[in-house]
This record gives structure tokens, sequence and C-alpha cells, in this order.
């Protein structure tokens, strides 16, 4: 594999062994691999079996498939240069917007040393970033975060005297609600998702996700966003329950963890959230210098393995030491109008319908499952137009809106100068009738563009009925609205 990348190895960011195993291992081919690679890898692990010099993370596995992780790498290389990633944790900045408002941080080293990474979900304001930075820039500041977490990892190998290549990952779910599954928030998670995947292979060594008070809500979103991940990344998420601190604490040392999550270390001034820069020479971190400091370290080996570093034999591996630079964890929060630099995002509606004066249109949806999540958008040419959601008792029975359930109160939208967008959880099976009203206009017929959504729980695999097949339904008068 290295003769094949021979040509473009002098400009990736690290030439070493290990990070040429990290695309083999990365590749996500089921493939049976040919004989020759097998026997080329069996052979390495020989000898480095021999010499007691295998790294304590390299798997045995032998579907590599040569051709496709130099694909990979190739196309990584191209992704550097048009990220310019060699340079952007010092030569490019986020725009002030995602530096305040954009919630997570780097706090902390795990038990074997990696640098734990914390996102802080439910202070986000998924819209109020979209609609005051661009897409680019949001996807643009994780390419920076994930440079700057190997470039920890770097520190972390130099330190400990062995291979740290990933990270551990805190996804915090408490106060996660409905914004965040807006339709443009989830398709911009899925490019920083994609990215990540494509070209930061084995970065992740696992990923705890705390679902808070929102345990109804979690399967629905990760049904949104489980088919941006391999079946490797899914593998390594763990789902916390009650005991999610006891959890924590099996991986993390109580010095390395911040308080609000079951730890010792607070900021300076006490903030158990962390939400300040951890100083250095903070005392929470002279703690954890004395507990976590050892003297052994891994030789470095000589030959053709002289830029891989190995891990001692359990039970001997040097623990983390205290952080090396400072650190913060940012918890978002609602994002000023004054950022707003538009005042909707561009949506490509999946259906329109032109609805007469005096006229309505209703979409019917038969859920089948309490739980899913109704989601919709939709924008007016030339005026405002009516919208509400409503339950009734049977498919295709016409109904006017005074003779249904109200769910979502039907009121008028100026869809036509900013379009409109919302979601409503299902808490009970029934039909669902998502209105257009135009009964209260005399003079003029509106078009509307949609898109409705029925998003299901994770393995909910049944697809509900409807989809919008009911007509527009003339209603008599306005006060049958």
């Amino acid at each position: 594999f290295r003769e094949r990348v021979q040509d473009i190895l002098p400009q990736l960011p690290a030439q070493h062994d290990h990070f040429l195993l990290r695309w083999l291992r990365g590749e996500d081919s089921t493939a049976s691999p040919p004989v020759v690679e097998a026997r080329c890898f069996f052979l390495l692990r020989y000898e480095m079996k021999r010499e007691q010099r295998l790294p304590a993370r390299m798997p045995l596995r032998t579907n590599f498939h040569v051709q496709k992780a130099e694909a990979m790498l190739r196309k990584h290389l191209e992704f550097r240069k048009h990220m310019k990633a060699d340079t952007i944790t010092t030569d490019w900045r986020p725009p002030e917007v995602i530096e305040k408002y954009l919630s997570g941080g780097m706090c902390g080293y795990d038990r074997e040393g990696s640098p734990i990474w914390y996102d802080v979900i439910g202070p986000v304001d998924p819209k109020g970033l979209l609609l005051s930075a661009s897409k680019q820039d949001f996807v643009k500041s994780k390419v920076r975060d994930c440079e700057l977490l190997q470039k920890e990892c770097d520190q972390q190998s130099e330190k400990l005297g062995k291979v740290v290549e990933s990270i551990t990952m805190i996804y915090d779910l408490e106060g996660l609600g409905l914004k965040h599954l807006w339709k443009p928030a989830i398709e911009a998670y899925g490019e920083v998702l994609t990215m990540f995947e494509d070209n930061y292979p084995e970065g992740l060594k696992r990923l705890f996700v705390i679902k808070g008070k929102s345990p109804k809500l979690f399967p629905v979103a990760y049904n949104l966003v489980k088919h941006f991940l391999s079946e490797d990344t899914r593998s390594k998420i763990i789902v916390l329950g009650a005991n999610w601190q006891e959890v924590l604490l099996s991986y993390i040392h109580p010095d390395q963890l911040p308080a609000v999550y079951g730890g010792n270390l607070t900021d300076p001034d006490g903030d158990p959230r962390c939400r300040t820069r951890v100083s250095r020479g903070s005392e929470a971190e002279r703690r954890a210098s004395r507990l976590l400091r050892s003297p052994v370290v891994a030789p470095r080996l000589g030959g053709r393995w002289t830029e891989m570093r190995f891990a001692l034999p359990r039970g001997r591996a040097p623990l983390p030491t205290s952080a090396s630079r400072s650190t913060q964890i940012k918890y978002g929060g609602d994002v000023p109008r004054t950022y707003y630099v538009r005042e909707s995002v561009k949506v490509q509606y999946d259906q329109s319908v032109s609805i007469s004066r005096g006229s309505s249109h209703q979409l019917e949806y038969e859920i089948l499952f309490p739980g899913c999540v109704l989601r919709w958008q939709f924008a007016s040419d030339g005026a405002d137009i009516g919208f509400g959601v409503f339950m009734k008792p049977r498919m295709g029975e016409r109904r006017r809106a005074g003779d249904m359930l109200e769910v979502v109160p039907s009121q008028r939208y100026n869809a036509h100068l900013v379009p409109e967008d919302g979601s409503l959880t299902c808490t009970d099976p029934g039909v669902y009738v998502l209105r257009f009203d135009n009964t209260y206009s005399v003079f003029h017929s509106k078009r509307v563009g949609f898109t409705v959504e029925v998003l299901l729980s994770d393995g909910q695999a049944e697809t509900p009925r409807g989809g919008g097949q009911a007509g527009p339904q003339k209603e008599l008068d306005a006060g049958a609205q």
C-alpha cells in the first residue's frame, strides 16, 4: 500500500505506518481481498508479535481492499487542499456567530489517554446558526475541530509513548427538541458526518449518548442521521441509561470528567460545566497530573518501524497527564437576530399546488405508531396562506375544519415573505390532516410549494399511509375554517 501511494506521501499530514493502516482499516469494503494482501498483513503481525511490538489497537482484520483505500486517500488529499486543512487551525477562524453559539469542545482525556470531545445539543439554535452563517462555514468549522483533535492525539502519542489515534465523544442530548429536527439542519449535519467518515477513518474510538429527558425523540433523531454512518461507526455508539454517570466514570477518571457529568473537574472559578478556559496550572489539573503521571514509556523502534510507537503490555501503559493546552466546552444558546444575514434558507419543495379563492387543500397522513414526527415546510406565492393541523377518525372521508380535532391551531402565515416550517410529535396514532386555508380570500388563488415528511423512530420500518393524495376541498363559508 505504501508503494502505491508513494507519490503523494510527502503531501500527507503523516507518513508513518499507523496513519496508512487507518485508511486500510477504515475502508468499508466487504469484498474478499486478494490473498497477497492477507499474507502481507499476517506477515506484518507475525514480525511485530515476535518483537513484542504489536500495537494494542491493531485489529485482526483481513478485509483490506487496497485499491479502495488508495482511492479514499487520494480523494482525502484533494479534500485537504480544498479546505486548506494543513493551515486551517492557524490561518482560519470561524465566523463570530459560530464561535459563540455552536456548542461543543474538548475537555480532558479518557483512561487510555484519548482526548474527549463534547457535543451539547440541547442549547443549540440550528435555525439561527444557518440564518447567520453559511453551511460551508459550519462544515469548515468542523474540519478545523477534527484537525485540532488530530494534533491533540499526536501530542498525546508523544507524551505517553504509545499511539493515540482516536477520540472519545460524549453527545449530551438533554434538551433535544423538535427545533433540532429542522430539515436544513439535518442536511447540514449529514454533510458533516459524511465528511468525517470519508476523511478521518478510525478517528472515533467510542461515542457515548446521554439521552437526558428526551428519550422518545432520540430514536427519531437517530433514524434521520444513521444512514450517514458506516456500520463500524454505528457499532461504537453506546446509548447510556439511568446509570450513565457510573458508565462514564468507568472509562474516564473523575479528575478528567467535568463535575456536571459526575466527575471532579471544574473551572478555576468552580464552574462544574467547564465553560471557561481551564488553565494548565489549575489545581484540578495539578491533581490529575500527580495521579496520572507515569515514568514508563514505550521505546522507539529501529529500522523500518522508526516512525511507529506502540503501547506497552496491558497494565503497564502510562496514564494520561494533564491537559497540554487550554480547553473549553461551549454551550451555545439562541442566536440573536442581529447576526442574521438572511431571512430563510433556500429549500427545494417536493410538491406544489394551486389553491383557488375561497378553497382549502388537505393532506392526509395515517400515523400508525405513537412518537412519530410530522415535519413540514411551505412557501406561498404573492400573498399569505392559512395553515393548521387536524385529526379525524378515518382516511378518505372529507370533513370541514370545524368537524375535526384541531391539533395545531390554524392561522395565516406570511409565507410569501418568509417560508414557514414546523413539526409535531404525534403522541396518538390516527389520521392527521395538514390543511392549507385560502377560504378567506375573495379574489386571489394561491400557489403553495411544500414538503411534508413523516419521521419514524429507529426500528419502525413500516411506512405510514397517506402523503397528500386528497385534493382541494371547497368550503362553503369562511366560518367553517
